[in-house]
C-alpha cells in the first residue's frame, strides 16, 4: 500500500508550512519508534564513490527540508543515500514573515521565501548528534550567513559554521545562492567567491592537520547566472580544488508559471519548472569543469527519467526536495535504482 497516496490529500488541505512542520514532527516520532522503513526504503544497484566518500546510492535529500537536523536517520530509513541538513547559520533566526511557503500545484512546484530559518549551529549540531543514530548514509551540513551579517563580514559566519560542523559532517556545503537572504547571491560573483571560498579551503587544510580528517567542501549555486559567470566560476572552482558543485538552488524567474496567480509571490521557485533550467546549468558546468570537479544535480526531479536527464547532463549524484512533496517516498526507491 502506498501510504503517501492517502496522506497527501490530507496534507495538501493544510497551509504548506504547517503541513511541512507536521510531516517533520511525525517523522521524528516514527524515527524514535524505529518504524520509518515502511515509508518505502530504497535499494541501490551499487554504491557510488564521490568526493572520497562512498554513497550507498545516487539520491540525496536536498537542503531546506530538515533545517534543524532533527530527522537524519528518519530520512535515511526512507532510502536516501545521503542527507543534507540546513541551511544552518551561526545563531538562530526566525526567517522571513509568514506566509512564506506556497504550493503551485498545477506545475508541481513550490515558491519559498523562508529566509534561513534555523536554530543556530550549536543547537543544530546537538540535534544532528541525536537524530543520526543508526544512519548509515552520508551526512552533508549546509552552511550560510545570518541575515543581519553584511556581505563584507560573511566570511566570519561561514568560517564559524565550518569549524563547528567539521567533525560532524561527511561533507560541508557552502550556500551562496539562496534568493531569500538579501544580497547573498552577490557572494557568487567571481570576486566575492574567491574572497569567501579561498579562506574556507585554507581552513579545511588546517583542520585536516588538527583532526586527521579531510572533509569535502561543496558549493551550491543558483540557476539564474549567465554563461560568462558560469565559466569564470568554473575556473575558480578548479583552481581552488573544490570537491563538488551542487547545481542548482531555486530560481527567481517566473517565465514558466507567469500565468499562475502565485507568480507574483517573491521567493525561490522549485519543482518541475526548474528542471530544464537546472539541466542547462549542469551541462554548461560539466563542459567547463572538464570532469575535474563533480556535480550534484538538483532541481525539478519528479521521476526516474528526470534524474537520468541530470546524470546525462553531467551530474554524478542527484538530490530531491519538491519532488518528494509531490510524489512521496516511492520516488526515492525509483531513483535509488539508478
Amino acid at each position: 500500500m502506498n501510504f503517501y497516496k492517502i496522506a497527501r490529500p490530507i496534507l495538501f488541505r493544510l497551509d504548506a508550512e504547517r503541513a511541512h512542520d507536521l510531516t517533520l514532527r511525525g517523522l521524528r516520532i516514527a524515527q524514535r519508534l524505529g518504524i520509518t522503513s515502511f515509508l518505502s526504503p530504497g535499494h541501490s544497484k551499487e554504491p557510488v564513490k564521490l568526493m572520497g566518500l562512498n554513497f550507498p546510492n545516487r539520491v540525496g535529500l536536498a537542503a531546506g527540508l530538515d533545517k534543524s537536523g532533527n530527522c537524519v536517520a528518519g530520512f535515511g530509513s526512507m532510502g536516501f543515500g545521503f542527507v543534507e541538513v540546513g541551511t544552518i547559520t551561526p545563531v538562530a533566526q526566525e526567517g522571513n514573515p509568514r506566509p512564506r511557503l506556497f504550493r503551485v500545484r498545477e506545475h508541481e512546484a513550490i515558491i519559498n521565501r523562508m529566509g534561513f530559518n534555523n536554530p543556530g549551529i550549536e543547537t543544530a549540531l546537538d540535534n544532528i548528534q541525536k537524530s543520526r543514530k543508526g544512519f548509515e548514509g552520508i551526512l552533508g551540513i549546509n552552511i550560510g550567513k545570518n541575515k543581519k551579517t553584511p556581505n563584507e563580514n560573511a566570511l566570519d559566519d561561514y568560517l564559524h559554521c565550518f569549524r563547528k560542523s567539521y567533525t560532524h559532517a561527511d561533507y560541508i556545503a557552502v550556500n551562496v545562492s539562496s534568493p531569500n537572504t538579501s544580497g547573498l547571491r552577490e557572494l557568487q560573483t567571481p570576486k566575492f567567491a574567491r574572497e569567501l571560498l579561498s579562506p574556507i579551503m585554507d581552513e579545511r587544510e588546517k583542520l585536516k592537520e588538527e583532526t586527521g580528517k579531510s572533509v569535502p567542501v561543496a558549493v551550491k549555486i543558483d540557476p539564474d547566472m549567465g554563461t560568462d559567470q558560469i565559466k569564470e566560476l568554473s575556473e575558480l572552482f578548479i583552481e581552488l580544488e573544490l570537491d563538488a558543485i551542487i547545481a542548482t538552488n531555486t530560481t527567481v524567474s517566473r517565465d514558466s508559471i507567469n500565468d499562475h496567480r502565485l507568480s507574483t509571490e517573491t521567493g525561490g521557485l522549485s519543482g518541475s519548472p526548474l528542471n530544464e533550467k537546472s539541466n542547462e546549468v549542469i551541462a554548461k558546468l560539466h563542459t567547463e569543469l572538464k570532469d575535474k570537479v563533480p556535480i550534484i544535480g538538483v532541481g525539478g526531479i519528479n521521476s526516474k527519467e528526470d534524474a537520468q536527464e541530470k546524470l546525462s547532463a553531467g551530474a554524478s549524484l542527484v538530490q530531491i526536495y519538491t519532488g518528494l512533496i509531490y510524489q512521496g517516498p516511492s520516488l526515492i526507491k525509483e531513483l535509488a535504482e539508478l
